[in-house]
């Protein structure tokens, strides 16, 4: 009996010596409530200035896109001004149409500096659409520009 009891009272001593080491391990793994506030506080102060670099960064596009922009628009507004000054030269027949073109891709110019000057930050997936849409029209209007030079040659 002796040795049952023995047993019994090693077998307490080890589980109750696992226990002591298992609640040992936990706490010192567990960071205390103020470390894990303080933790948290410096997530969120980084996730801040990602924040803030992220729209530093788009806000700079945008101004840069829509200084580029404006260069290109400032550019057919000079083109036009040559084509009109080129076909003042053509015969009268040929003028009509020439002038047509030219007041149409005037105003499609002008439609687009207003579509520029009127966009309003909505956000960065909206402003990458945009730029999308804008490059295509512009593409699509110097394409009509180049056309015009060579049928005015």
């Amino acid at each position: 009996m002796g040795t049952q009891k023995n047993y019994i009272m090693k077998k307490s001593i080890l589980t109750l010596t696992v226990c002591i080491f298992l609640t040992t391990v936990f706490w010192t793994s567990c960071n205390s409530p103020a470390q894990k506030v303080e933790n948290a506080k410096e997530n969120v102060d980084q996730a801040a200035e990602d924040l803030e670099k992220a729209k530093a960064e788009y806000m700079a596009d945008v101004e840069r896109y829509r200084q580029e922009s404006a260069e290109k628009i400032a550019a057919n507004n000079q083109a036009i001004v040559d084509f009109k000054a080129k076909v003042n030269q053509q015969k009268q027949s040929a003028r009509a149409q020439y002038n047509k073109s030219i007041a149409e891709l005037e105003q499609k110019n002008k439609d687009l500096q207003m579509k520029l000057e009127g966009y309003k930050d909505e956000g960065k997936d909206k402003w990458d659409a945009f730029k999308m849409e804008f490059n295509h029209d512009m593409e699509e209007l110097g394409q009509a520009f180049s056309n015009l030079g060579k049928d005015n040659k």
